[in-house]
């Protein structure tokens, strides 16, 4: 029974947790509605869409109007779906953190670092993509998840190495940020290595898929939930002068 519930609704389950963090997200959006965190928010909700889209393999025979689209990919790379995944999260998702993060640091020498690393991660994508197209329609890319995670560890790292050498050391349990930084890291810590499994996701070893699942369901919870609390509890953020 519990292994027909995950298989049946691991999907869903991720999109409730998702689903309030967005509507967390746009109740918050008034008060952050003159901070940098406007962003954060606006990618919550891009998150909700996004994976909505990218579960089509789940409902596009289901739906009628779909129908045309669903016969014409039917026995192709295009119905497993993962390549969206790849490409949203993988991709898209750290270099939006990134991006964010590139907002917030003072420090020059680490704004430059973080576009490097983004430049990176976007020739890294497609020289993979082009290269190694099955792996990138069907399962993982350990390049890009490799790329992925390090841009994450330098977003981290480059935030709390800041805090800690200013004022806000003494504030930073106040920071909405602060928690972003935390949260995305230990959900890249954890899932990342999961994905270079994904090779073995099938029936053949049920054992290994029920685990991934319940780890990656459990995190997201934690991920989502923890940036919904984090949106009601925190106050919006001044922005310090940039240094070199």
């Amino acid at each position: 029974m519990i292994e027909a519930f995950f298989r049946d609704n691991h999907y869903s389950l991720t999109m409730v947790f998702e689903f309030i963090a967005g509507l967390v997200g746009i109740l918050c959006l008034k008060k952050f509605k003159n901070s940098t965190s406007r962003y954060f928010i606006y990618f919550l909700i891009s998150a909700v869409i996004a994976d909505f889209i990218g579960s089509y393999p789940y409902y596009i025979d289901k739906i009628e109007w779909l129908d045309p689209l669903y016969r014409w990919i039917e026995g192709t790379m295009f119905l497993e779906g993962n390549w969206w995944t790849t490409l949203y999260w993988s991709v898209g998702a750290a270099l939006f953190y990134a991006f964010y993060f590139g907002k917030i640091l003072n420090q020059k020498r680490f704004k430059r670092m973080l576009r490097y690393a983004s430049i990176l991660l976007v020739l890294v994508s497609l020289i993979s993509i082009v290269f190694d197209w099955k792996s990138f329609m069907l399962s993982s890319v350990i390049s890009i998840e490799i790329v992925s995670f390090g841009l994450i560890v330098m977003v981290s790292f480059f935030y709390f190495l800041e805090i800690i050498n200013s004022e806000k050391i003494l504030t930073f349990y106040k920071s909405l940020n602060f928690y972003i930084a935390v949260i995305i890291f230990i959900w890249k810590l954890v899932t990342t290595p999961l994905l270079f499994y994904d090779m073995y996701l099938t029936s053949s070893d049920w054992a290994f898929v029920l685990l991934k699942w319940k780890i990656i369901i459990f995190f997201n919870m934690f991920m989502y939930l923890s940036f919904a609390v984090a949106l009601i509890a925190c106050k919006p953020e001044k922005k310090q002068p940039t240094n070199r």
